[in-house]
């Protein structure tokens, strides 16, 4: 992939782009943009940039916490970004030990482990279903993610491989795990990752995710941004001003009205967002796919400031950044069950980050900060706080006597800090059949208006810190462009 492609293409009405909101969907899109010559702005209406993809003082002086996204399996494999260079530009990778444990209630952890012979071995009875699930996507994973964070609709580089993933991801998980797995460590692990895909595990594509994160750990890791995940947007942002690009912070773009009508306008904007701020720009058709566009779970979301690391029982879980908390594969699949319903889960999965073991640079001397969130319908005003830290309590007794101060963010909150997190769904819309293949509709990026398209999460490839929305957007842009 070659980021400084169509350079010499500029568009003689269209004098400049423009580009609504900086989370890394936004400033793909914008670099896009500038490395094909056009000079860009880019407006946040936050007054500091990156969207989900931010770094704030949510708690105590010095716990420097990320506001959204922790953990970044998707960046480290994202085609666009690998283009960039973004170490070059200031960003330091940290791996843990491992990318994840699961504990259970014998006072033991699963341990997915970086290497695929290790994953194989402790998953004793299934390591052989695990490899033979995984191995494919692992040893092709840079050609792998070309495809799975493609523009969707289309033919892939590699049908025959991506119809040998299909097989297994459309499946629900529920069918997956009883097809494949026969130990319950094992099928508790599958169950914390396919979690991740906001899906009840008897609807299809909950396996997904699921696969897509297992082989990432083996393949690239799970790492985490030196310093915290607004690392990745300040490199980005580098990138930008390197080309000539201007950043427009705590300006929040109400209508088109408010820019230049002849500039070339990306949208890293919810639907619901592009609909206020377009108007009755936007065809009548078009406008009806953008108010049937579904929104999916929520996040309820708890920061923590910490005395010291979490106490778990299972010395594994020390040796992760990522926990995911739950139990069983039947007590997280009913967890996921009741969300999908509308329901919140007296023992809910949780999904937890403990940057500090690895990276001391985010909180004060021998002091930690922890990251937890679990599912909740869309715009739920429940407060899930202490069932969030009964889950954490069952397998780290002590928590409670750890936190020095917590954070709550609700759905409503998080939205209020972001508006892209509508209801606090922060995949970008539900992960069904209909919006897996047409997002936002069947245009995807386009929106009739030759010169407006929306490049958000909402958009093909979806949810995830990878930028690549963004980038396919600006490439269909450019390539619209007269010659």
């Amino acid at each position: 992939m070659n980021p400084d492609s169509g350079r010499s293409r500029i568009l003689s009405t269209m004098r400049r782009g423009y580009v609504i909101g900086t989370g890394p969907n936004g400033l793909a899109a914008a670099i896009v943009l500038a490395q094909a010559g056009l000079p860009v702005e880019v407006f946040e209406a936050e007054d500091q940039p990156g969207g989900g993809v931010r770094t704030l003082p949510l708690t105590l002086p010095g716990f420097m916490h990320d506001f959204g996204s922790a953990v970044h399996p998707m960046a480290v494999s994202s085609p666009f970004f690998n283009a960039l260079r973004l170490p070059d530009h200031g960003l330091r990778w940290i791996h843990g030990d491992a990318p994840l444990a699961h504990p259970l209630d014998d006072g033991t952890a699963v341990l997915l482990d970086r290497d695929l012979r290790d994953a194989e071995s402790s998953f004793e009875i299934d390591g052989r279903s695990w490899r033979n699930l995984v191995e494919p996507l692992v040893h092709h994973w840079p050609d792998f993610m070309l495809d799975c964070l493609g523009p969707i609709v289309r033919i892939p580089n590699h049908p025959l491989r991506m119809a040998r993933f299909g097989l297994s991801a459309f499946q629900p998980a529920q069918t997956l795990a009883n097809r494949e797995f026969k130990s319950h460590r094992t099928r508790a692990l599958f169950a914390g990752l396919a979690a991740h895909s906001f899906l009840s595990f008897d609807r299809p594509l909950s396996s997904a995710i699921a696969l897509i994160l297992g082989a990432a750990a083996h393949a690239v890791g799970w790492p985490i941004p030196q310093g915290g995940a607004q690392k990745i947007t300040d490199s980005l942002l580098q990138i930008l001003r390197g080309h000539g690009g201007v950043l427009h912070t705590s300006h929040r773009v109400r209508s088109l009205s408010e820019l230049d009508p002849g500039a070339l306008t990306m949208c890293d904007v919810p639907p619901s967002q592009l609909l206020s701020i377009a108007g009755n720009r936007l065809r009548p058709g078009y406008r009806r796919s953008l108010q049937r566009y579904q929104y999916g779970p929520a996040a309820f979301k708890v920061d923590y400031a910490l005395s010291q690391p979490v106490p778990w029982r299972a010395a594994e879980c020390r040796r992760a950044i990522t926990v995911h908390l739950g139990g069983t594969f039947e007590e997280i699949a009913r967890s996921e069950y009741l969300v999908s319903r509308g329901q919140h889960p007296d023992q809910p999965w949780v999904l937890a980050a403990q940057p500090t073991l690895f990276d001391s640079s985010r909180a004060p001397a021998d002091h930690h900060i922890f990251w937890a969130y679990c599912h909740v319908p869309n715009g739920s005003s429940v407060d899930m706080t202490d069932r969030i830290e009964s889950q954490i309590e069952r397998f780290a007794p002590g928590f409670r006597d750890c936190i020095l101060a917590r954070n709550v963010s609700s759905p409503a909150t998080l939205e209020s800090m972001n508006s892209n997190l509508v209801g606090g769904d922060i995949n970008g819309g539900a992960f069904t059949l209909g919006q897996f293949f047409f997002r936002p509709g069947l245009r995807n990026y386009s929106t009739a208006l030759p010169n407006l398209y929306i490049c958000s999460s909402s958009t093909p490839p979806g949810g995830g810190v990878h930028g690549m929305c963004g980038y396919h957007a600006a490439h269909l842009a450019l390539s619209r462009l007269p010659p």
